[in-house]
């Protein structure tokens, strides 16, 4: 069973428990009379919602590449979850509209055996589903299944604090239900902020994690010739569909059929481990030692500049004497440009000789 079949069945997991508490409370709430019970089982259903939202997106998911859209259809998933993170966003904001309506008005809800038997089921099946589709969502990687499941938890949460409420009011005359309300609509009000978060960052190119680039680099590193692995950046298309660069440096002396051969093996192992699909750039380090020698000088210079976190991609021209080099500021400097300027200036004070085509660079991972 492959990734989505997997998120396609814990979703069914949802609908299933849901429509599994609409039957139970529409036949109690028949049974009792009561159409309380019965508009929560209505609720029930609509609750199925984000479990369907989550199959239709990753069954658009699945759409093959087409020339409008050459690297898939993987970031509809992105948006799935988004929908979902807005509906849990939404309760959360509806329910504080209530709760604060009842600190100023309480009401004083009376319960039955038969309503108490339901609240009790409804939180143990929620709290059983939320758990089991958030963990599935966090195994498989999938935002949506994961914002799915943290609405089944949070549905089982505000009716718990419901009956926690009734039980304060009934030992103790003391009415809570508004402050305990307001307090847990607050917190489902910025989970639901911080769900949407996620597949938001995604689609604005969201930076990769700083682990995943270390893995990255010490994987290419593996690789006899490899001196060095710099500017990794990678775009997600959906959670199985990464593009992506970098760039190696090697011996100005290897020659093109090897370089050809590594590159073939570095993409190879990339897509194999990780899935990305990855574009491999070449940096020439200088082995003569002429040119070693002025490299080095060059480097040491740099790399003890102020403000300066790494230097790379060295290229010496010496038919225009021209040398380039890419540079990394630390995070505070804002201003790229005028950065480069002030380093030109105090390299060509010390080696007048030679023009300098610095690029500023950055890392991008968080």
């Amino acid at each position: 069973m492959n990734r989505n079949q997997q998120i396609i069945r814990a979703s069914l997991v949802g609908i299933a428990a849901n429509l599994f508490l609409a039957a139970f409370k529409a036949v109690a709430g028949w049974l009792a009379g009561s159409v309380a019970i019965i508009m929560d089982a209505v609720n029930n259903l609509s609750d199925a919602l984000s479990s369907v939202i989550t199959i239709v997106g990753t069954k658009l998911s699945e759409k093959p590449a087409d020339r409008n859209h050459p690297f898939g259809y993987g970031r509809v998933e992105y948006f799935s979850a988004i929908i979902i993170s807005v509906i849990v966003l939404s309760t959360g904001i509806l329910s504080l509209v209530e709760s604060v309506k009842k600190i100023f008005n309480p009401t004083h809800p009376s319960y039955t055996a038969v309503t108490l038997t339901i609240i009790i089921v409804a939180i143990v099946v929620k709290l059983v589903l939320g758990w089991y589709v958030k963990k599935q969502g966090q195994r498989l990687k999938s935002n949506a299944l994961e914002a799915s499941g943290a609405d089944a938890t949070f549905d089982a949460v505000v009716t718990l604090s419901t009956l926690v409420s009734a039980g304060i009011m009934l030992f103790s005359g003391i009415n809570l239900d508004g402050i305990l309300g307001s307090i847990i609509s607050l917190v489902i009000i910025k989970a639901g902020i911080e769900m949407i978060g996620a597949p938001v960052g995604q689609l604005l190119g969201e930076s990769i994690p700083k682990d995943m680039m270390h893995n990255i680099e010490q994987d290419v590193k593996q690789f006899a010739g490899v001196l060095g692995v710099y500017d990794i950046i990678l775009n997600y298309y959906g959670p199985n569909a990464i593009i992506g660069s970098l760039h190696i440096s090697v011996p100005d002396t290897m020659a093109a059929v090897r370089i050809h051969g590594l590159t073939s093996s570095i993409t190879k192992l990339l897509y194999e481990k990780y899935h990305i699909i990855i574009t491999v750039g070449i940096y020439a380090v200088c082995t003569s030692e002429k040119g070693k020698e002025l490299q080095k000088g060059i480097m040491n210079f740099v790399e003890h500049y102020p403000h300066v976190e790494q230097i790379h991609g060295y290229f010496y021209l010496e038919e225009k004497h021209t040398i380039s080099f890419d540079v990394v500021p630390d995070d505070t400097i804002h201003d790229d440009n005028a950065f480069q300027c002030q380093l030109v200036q105090a390299i060509h004070e010390v080696y007048p000789d030679y023009a300098f085509n610095i690029v500023i660079d950055h890392i991008y991972c968080k």
